[in-house]
């Protein structure tokens, strides 16, 4: 029994003429009543009576119409269903992001992304780098924008750059020159933020290279927290120029200078949904179209 046969016997039985049964669903009558008489042969009932060339339903084609005109009810829904989400009418994003991006640019993303397609529902996680690539490979996300280091050597996903942000170092207070050597964090408490974000291994990193361990007030925070504990003056920390925009902090960027880079990262064996191709093309055309903050530079990158 296939879709075919059922749809030309609901034809047949609205019409009860085999010609204008087969007008109506285009295909030649002859190849219209060979389907009739091989779904009647499979379900070993005669469906239409054809007495004195009148055409009218038998007990068995009775008992069929109902069941037959569900079936194919639910495969035109089925078909509209998948028609609307290929074209983004509806559906579903599971997106990741890390604090500092949640704080910055990708709230702007995401009210872009919901501007062009309010029908897609959209699911956000936020975490570290480390957490998000962990979501991404266990399939409870759909995208992330994650920072590219931790994940840059991790086969299992695909890590597309889009973006180079400066770090700098946040004080409450003003800076006397336009650039701060590393080494004058050596008496200096920091801020420290939990461990898995990349921007704790980062100081860290950034401290030892220059010959010294660093120095921690607090440790353990996020980003918010952080961002709050550097205003009060429990220390300064290391952190996104951009997610000084809307703070009392000030910034200025180190010597030598330190950078990251951020990614979208999506899983490598699964390619991205109709809804995770369209966020990727909102976030390729915001960032060519922004005028980005100081020390943030697109990279051009499409997914």
């Amino acid at each position: 029994m296939t879709l075919h046969q059922l749809a030309y016997f609901l034809a047949v039985a609205r019409t009860r003429n085999f010609t204008r049964a087969a007008e109506q669903v285009r295909v030649a009558q002859p190849s219209l009543s060979k389907q009739i008489h091989a779904l009647e042969r499979e379900l070993g009932a005669e469906l239409f009576s054809r007495a004195r060339g009148n055409v009218a339903l038998t007990p068995a084609g009775e008992a069929l119409l109902p069941v037959a005109s569900r079936i194919v009810s639910d495969v035109d829904t089925a078909r509209l269903e998948v028609a609307e989400l290929v074209g983004l009418r509806r559906g579903r994003l599971r997106v990741g992001a890390t604090p500092s991006l949640c704080g910055s640019l990708f709230a702007d993303v995401l009210k872009a992304y919901h501007d062009a397609f309010p029908g897609i529902r959209v699911l956000v996680e936020e975490g570290g780098s480390r957490d998000l690539v962990r979501a991404l490979e266990a399939g409870d996300l759909d995208l992330a924008l994650v920072i590219a280091s931790p994940v840059d050597a991790d086969r299992a996903l695909t890590v597309i750059p889009v973006l180079r942000e400066e770090l700098v170092v946040a004080s409450p207070t003003p800076f006397d020159s336009a650039r701060l050597p590393v080494a004058a964090l050596r008496d200096r408490p920091l801020v420290m933020f939990r461990t898995g974000y990349d921007l704790r291994e980062t100081t860290s990193a950034a401290c030892r290279e220059a010959g010294f361990e660093p120095r921690f007030a607090v440790e353990g925070g996020e980003m918010d927290a952080v961002l709050r504990f550097v205003e009060v003056g429990l220390g300064w920390a290391i952190v996104p120029s951009t997610v000084l925009a809307t703070r009392s902090l000030h910034g200025v960027p180190l010597e030598p200078g330190i950078d990251r880079v951020v990614a979208v990262a999506h899983r490598a064996d699964v390619a991205p949904t109709s809804a995770a191709r369209a966020f990727l093309d909102v976030l390729n055309r915001y960032l060519r179209g922004v005028a980005l903050p100081s020390g943030v530079h697109a990279l051009g990158s499409r997914a």
